[in-house]
């Protein structure tokens, strides 16, 4: 039986333990998986990108026609907290923990039926946790992925805590021994089970557009940025399975990977098999953009 260890989180107002968190059986979110959440990176005591990730929460709040149970500066002061509790419980000083806040957000608890019910107070849960990184040498020699169809939703632009169809996306690669499953919906690219996924050809880098079926993850706003900073042209657009193998370079990004080079593609080397120099370009200025932002304060919105 799996023990949770006893990291500080919030639930409803107060902060607690994980093993002493709990929700009534009749949440939403246990019944329905009636929620959304985010996932914020924390490099060095600051969260990165907090603004973009929480306008994110928002857009999937306003999608699930759900009321934002939080202001900006209430938001602000509860990752802040967060950040020195989790600190504080591994007995470092936030300045040297990297961390993940992981904030979810349920429609509240109500008796089961599937409308939507009225005057429902949403639960809110919040929690930090270690960040684990892609390894030395997934960095220098790339990863494994397998590619699959998009069988799940059509409204991936949600971040819903309705994962089910990421679950056994991802467990595609987990059997194969890859790291991400690359999906395909009418044959073109939509997204990994929990990444975006980036085709670089000729020099250029080519994602999803912004539609329903892709969580536009935080990262499309840096990349697109990087791009423009270091001249390397920029396109949003639907893109056919073919180009994705004729590919150049592939790319996976998210909060825990980055910017991670995809160096085979189902047993198959991508361009030649080695991370590229598109790649290295938007590592390093990925690196540059969190260093810039531990220089300054990022908790107000």
């Amino acid at each position: 039986m799996h023990t949770l260890p006893p990291l500080p989180c919030y639930l409803n107002g107060e902060f607690t333990l994980l093993p002493d968190a709990k929700i009534s059986v009749m949440d939403r979110g246990f019944i329905f998986g009636d929620g959304v959440y985010e996932v914020v990176p924390v490099y060095g005591g600051q969260p990165f990108r907090l603004a973009q990730h929480m306008a994110r929460l928002e857009r999937s709040l306003t999608e699930m026609r759900m009321p934002n149970p939080l202001t900006s500066v209430q938001w602000s002061q509860l990752v802040s907290n967060l950040i020195a509790r989790y600190a504080e419980s591994t007995g470092a000083s936030a300045e040297n923990t990297n961390q993940l806040v992981y904030i979810q957000i349920t429609r509240g608890v109500a008796l089961r039926d599937h409308a939507i019910p009225k005057d429902v107070r949403p639960t809110v849960f919040a929690m930090s946790n270690r960040m684990t990184q892609p390894t030395a040498d997934q960095r220098a020699l790339g990863v494994a992925c397998v590619t699959a169809d998009d069988f799940r939703w059509q409204k991936a632009h949600i971040k819903s805590t309705s994962l089910l169809g990421s679950v056994f996306a991802r467990q595609i690669s987990v059997d194969a021994g890859a790291v991400e499953t690359v999906m395909f919906r009418d044959g073109y690219l939509s997204e990994g089970a929990s990444s975006n996924v980036w085709v670089v050809k000729g020099g250029a880098v080519i994602g999803s557009p912004r539609d329903n079926l892709v969580l536009e993850g935080v990262r499309y706003g840096l990349i697109e940025a990087i791009c423009q900073e270091q001249g390397i042209p920029f396109t949003l657009r639907r893109i056919p399975r073919n180009e994705v193998l004729a590919a150049d370079e592939l790319l996976l990004s998210s909060a825990t990977k980055e910017v991670l080079p995809v160096t085979t593609l189902d047993g198959k080397p991508v361009g030649n098999g080695l991370p590229g120099p598109v790649y290295r370009a938007l590592y390093a200025g990925y690196q540059a953009a969190k260093e810039h932002q531990q220089q300054r304060p990022t908790f107000a919105l």
